[in-house]
């Protein structure tokens, strides 16, 4: 969407590929296998945006196997790439402002030291416009009004802290515009690009809004936030006159309200709100800044539109095709979008839609061959916690094969601050291809359900949060869904950790374990964060623990000194350039591990970070993994292709 959030978000992983490959013949009653480049590896075509002018397309599609950006005019066969990277490949992308120029974000091999360029359409020419080593630059701003300047955030000074640069498109030139004095973690800007909102980490781990009238001004306290409603709370935006604030505000109420806040007088009208969920986004007039619609997570998006004539445009929209929809593109003129629809069982599939006429054209799918195959559906599911609170998750079953009885993969989110939504999943469509269930768990500490669901997870890693995933399990089994004797556990990063505790904590539990990048030694996890996470140290140790003066818990709730008590085989990946779950913490694990005598296959991608971009990167782990969970859960395994003579 083309929203403000209040959530900085951090890279997610997109699966990526579509080439053809020999698979194994498919059991009686199971659906064809489905290959892993079709599920896994990189997409067709992904990320269609509109350019300002209207009149051209962008969009991501692969270059000898490598994600690039592409373009074609509007109504012509003119497709090209307007990129060459060779590596890694290129994700995340956006037009400039005036319709000649593209920019793009890259780090070297997951380091997460983004760097931001631009690629001229009509010639091809690159500028590396941060060309800093070590520093990771962060898109704050840009505005159709001021198509010249973006801002940006990078921590040049201060490997801690990122401050605001005003970036001069035209010269490259750079300026300073505000610098972090030492707590600031999110910035917020003007209708005029000045910046004159920020969010400060506050000493008792709560946050805090800071406003000032002008740039030149001092910043003063408007709302402070504490560590019960920080992770619940925030600004979104100001309005178009500078006056006001949009903000959302959990205080007094269990989740996150939407209000106005008057910054003259305090005063604070109330918009939109549930009692339950959190609101998820917030979609934004690009040229009024009014509100025009809010949206809600439950078991599936929901979106409340404020505003008549976008009502008539998303009654029109959801006619166009089945499942969610969301606005991924506007031109300047308001007059076409781009939409994208997503579902559960098929492709993502993307539209370009006339506001005049009220009209949608299909553009592409992101993977056509998916239609090929069977497809599994994604259902929500609920059960009680052992201490009564209302745990929601989602559930795949494998096509052909009943829903009794079955090998299961729970499969835990990372984050932990995240949460598992309703739509295509490639994991989800993998393992229930290869005849599994797999089970998503929203459990205690994630986001969307209100402050007090999120709170109830703070400082129970390897505990209360380890107990939601066991009391799915539980529930499961109960039910008659899950074989007890085959359950795996399996994530990547939080869900990493989850993996290695319930082999450590609760190895009778599970048959195997598949860890991610995922955290061994609470101690050594906090104490190797990114340097730019420091300023949210007091958070960590409010929601985590804290070294200093909970050092026993944080060892208690640590895999890495319980590796005696594993009994279950694990296959383990870990990148190696990952600034956020550093290598070492799958080393002392594994290493622990091969010294006890205890079964281990460990995989390293020493041009990975924080999970794993590269088509062959990627698909080299699924089919570890594939080989890994058939060996110890009995589900189908892709037969290799033959190697070329």
């Amino acid at each position: 969407m083309l929203t403000r959030t209040r959530i900085v978000a951090a890279v997610l992983l997109v699966a990526l590929i579509a080439t053809a490959v020999l698979v194994a013949s498919c059991g009686s009653r199971q659906p064809e296998l489905i290959p892993r480049t079709v599920l896994l590896g990189n997409p067709e075509k992904m990320r269609a945006r509109i350019s300002p002018s209207g009149d051209m397309l962008a969009y991501i599609a692969p270059v000898d196997d490598v994600l690039n950006v592409w373009i074609r005019t509007i109504g012509e066969d003119d497709d090209h790439a307007i990129t060459a990277d060779s590596h890694r490949g290129i994700v995340q992308y956006f037009w400039g402002q005036g319709s000649d120029e593209i920019y793009y974000l890259q780090d070297t091999d997951g380091d997460e030291n983004w760097r931001i360029y631009s690629v001229n359409i009509e010639s091809g020419d690159v500028r590396d416009l941060t060309p800093y080593d070590g520093v990771q630059a962060r898109i704050v701003d840009y505005s159709k009004h001021h198509p010249n300047t973006m801002l940006v955030a990078m921590n040049q000074q201060d490997p801690r802290l990122h401050d605001v640069y005003s970036l001069d498109l035209i010269s490259g030139e750079l300026t300073m515009l505000a610098r972090n004095p030492g707590n600031i973690v999110g910035w917020v800007t003007d209708f005029d690009l000045k910046v004159r909102g920020a969010v400060a980490m506050t000493a008792d781990g709560g946050t805090e809004l800071l406003v000032r009238p002008d740039e030149d001004s001092t910043w003063e306290s408007m709302i402070h936030w504490g560590t019960e409603d920080n992770m619940t709370s925030g600004p979104l935006s100001f309005t178009k006159d500078g006056g006001s604030m949009y903000i959302i505000d959990s205080r007094d109420v269990n989740a996150g309200q939407l209000y106005l806040y008057d910054l003259a007088t305090g005063e604070k009208e109330h918009i939109a709100g549930d009692e339950q969920y959190d609101i998820e986004d917030v979609m934004f007039n690009p040229d009024t800044w009014e509100i025009e619609g809010i949206a809600y997570m439950r078991e599936r998006t929901e979106w409340i539109i404020m505003d008549d004539v976008v009502q008539q445009d998303f009654d029109a929209i959801a006619t166009l095709d089945e499942g969610e929809f969301g606005v991924y593109g506007r031109d300047h003129a308001d007059d076409t979008w781009i939409v994208a629809f997503s579902k559960d069982d098929g492709p993502i599939i993307y539209y370009i839609y006339d506001r005049e006429t009220d009209t949608g054209e299909f553009l592409f799918k992101h993977r056509t061959d998916l239609d090929d195959y069977t497809l599994a559906p994604m259902e929500p599911v609920e059960f009680e916690s052992r201490d009564g609170l209302t745990i929601h998750g989602y559930i795949t079953y494998p096509p052909g094969l009943g829903r009794t009885n079955l090998p299961m993969v729970l499969n835990v989110h990372g984050g932990p601050w995240a949460r598992d939504q309703w739509g295509y999943n490639p994991e989800a469509q993998w393992m229930a291809n290869r005849g599994y269930v797999c089970l998503q768990v929203n459990f205690r500490g994630s986001t969307g359900y209100g402050k007090e669901f999120i709170n109830a997870g703070n400082k129970e890693w390897g505990a209360a949060m380890h107990d939601d995933l066991l009391d799915a399990v539980d529930w499961a089994v109960e039910e008659g869904i899950a074989d007890p004797e085959r359950v795996a556990i399996y994530g990547a990063s939080y869900g990493g950790y989850a993996a290695l505790v319930g082999a450590t904590f609760t190895p009778d539990v599970f048959c195997c374990a598949v860890p991610m990048m995922g955290p061994s030694n609470l101690l050594t996890f906090i104490e190797t964060i990114p340097p730019y996470w420091a300023p949210m140290i007091e958070m960590m140790y409010l929601r985590v623990g804290n070294p200093m003066t909970e050092r026993d818990m944080l060892i208690e709730r640590s895999p890495l000194f319980k590796v005696d008590q594993i009994t279950i085989p694990m296959l383990v990946a870990q990148g190696a350039n990952d600034p956020r779950v550093v290598q070492a913490e799958s080393d002392q694990v594994v290493a622990a591990m091969e010294e006890n005598g205890i079964e281990v296959e460990y995989i390293v991608f020493e041009d990975e970070g924080h999970g794993f971009a590269r088509p062959e990167n990627r698909l080299r782990f699924y089919a570890a993994a594939e080989q890994f969970l058939s060996k110890h859960l009995g589900g189908r395994v892709e037969a290799e292709a033959p190697a070329s003579e």
